[in-house]
């Protein structure tokens, strides 16, 4: 009886170690064309520098283009979880892309971290959302920010442009909730879609309203267009935008003309300008010395921060041997979200994190600081 004791001992101690040690299938969605290319290259290149196994687990990664559409996302996701057999997909780029593929993880059970800012991917926290996680935080910290700066600058009338997708609109719904509590009206709302080719029309009824300041929820470089049109139409309110656009690319689209924009952001964007005080600032450095070190100075973006800390969040998620299930296995699948949800106070390079069952963001406030566009580059705003 002994002897057999020992030997069921023995071989519960390999299943363990073969489920430790067994490889991880990753999958990665990413917008490498179509209009959101701006947010997808850089997460692929930082998807590039990941280490080649993680917590004792050699990681296989496959990268797809969604080409910035939910269908091809949906298609996207099928072929990962059907035939890469993956455990975890990271991405999509943009909130559209991410919604669209919330069926597939439900019905496949596979965890995702999206890199999308978009509150409905995770709101309410029912049905398939039980296997969305997202990396932005909600949209209540970055508009607090921006209507805090508002009241401090006595600007009481604001006007929203919200690019016509769920980012858009949960964006609008949130600031709606939240101005009157600011003494703040919101004047009049304009919606676009990223390949519009001008923004005319609704720059003339926004200056028509005649706001102290207009905010801009749009991501990549179409969020460029209409603070270009507003500009050149004479606008000279302040204007916030929100941490979707802050990549090089749209410094680029919108040269001198989104000169003075303000807008709430990742610590990563200004890594260096940070108080030492600053919970973040050390493993943001980190990744910036690693990233810029191998695609040149000034080559950061949040959304290649993102996919950095969602390694990190799988990391943390499986580390000490957490998770005692093989990979490649429906209960790995579950075991693997179920130590998401019990992430405490995960310092990354975009904040703080501390998830639950029902919190799947759980970025505090110290996920945001407030920046200026300023001399092409971005300037650190001390708080006031």
């Amino acid at each position: 009886m002994k002897f057999i004791a020992h030997l069921a001992a023995a071989i519960t101690a390999m299943v363990w170690a073969s489920a430790a040690f067994a490889d991880i299938n990753i999958g990665v969605i990413l917008s490498l064309t179509g209009p959101a290319a701006s947010l997808g290259i850089p997460a692929r290149n930082t998807v590039e520098l990941w280490p080649k196994e993680i917590a004792g687990h050699k990681i296989n990664v496959t990268i797809l283009d969604d080409a910035s559409d939910p269908g091809a996302a949906t298609t996207a996701a099928r072929k990962l979880t059907a035939e890469n057999k993956v455990d975890v997909i990271v991405g999509p780029s943009i909130t559209p892309t991410s919604l669209a593929i919330m069926q597939v993880a439900e019905e496949t059970g596979t965890p995702v971290l999206t890199l999308a800012g978009g509150g409905a991917i995770i709101e309410p926290m029912t049905g398939p959302r039980r296997w969305m996680f997202k990396m932005p935080p909600s949209e209540v910290i970055p508009l607090q920010m921006i209507l805090d700066d508002m009241r401090r600058s006595k600007k009481t009338k604001l006007a929203i442009v919200a690019v016509g997708s769920a980012y858009g609109q949960t964006f609008l719904d949130v600031a709606k909730s939240l101005v009157e509590k600011y003494g703040v009206s919101i004047t009049v709302t304009e919606r676009f879609n990223p390949t519009d080719p001008s923004f005319a029309s609704q720059a003339l009824k926004i200056l028509a309203a005649a706001p102290d300041a207009v905010f801009i929820a749009a991501t990549g470089t179409p969020g460029a267009t209409p603070q270009i049109e507003l500009k050149r139409r004479g606008f000279v309110g302040a204007t916030y935008q929100t941490q979707a656009i802050a990549n090089s690319d749209f410094l680029r689209v919108g040269g001198k003309e989104v000169e003075g924009a303000l807008l709430p952001v990742s610590p990563l964007l200004v890594a260096e300008q940070l108080p030492d005080t600053n919970s973040v600032k050390t493993v943001a450095l980190n990744y910036l010395k690693m990233y810029e070190g191998k695609f040149g100075p000034q080559s950061r973006s949040l959304f290649g921060g993102m996919a950095w800390d969602s390694l990190l969040f799988i990391q943390a998620a499986l580390k000490d041997g957490s998770v005692k299930v093989a990979s490649g296995t429906p209960e790995f699948r579950t075991a693997l979200r179920d130590r998401l949800e019990q992430i405490k106070d995960l310092v990354v390079t975009q904040g703080v994190y501390t998830l639950s069952p029902t919190d799947h963001n759980g970025a505090d406030d110290r996920s945001q600081v407030m920046v200026r566009i300023e001399n092409g580059g971005w300037r650190y705003v001390e708080p006031k």
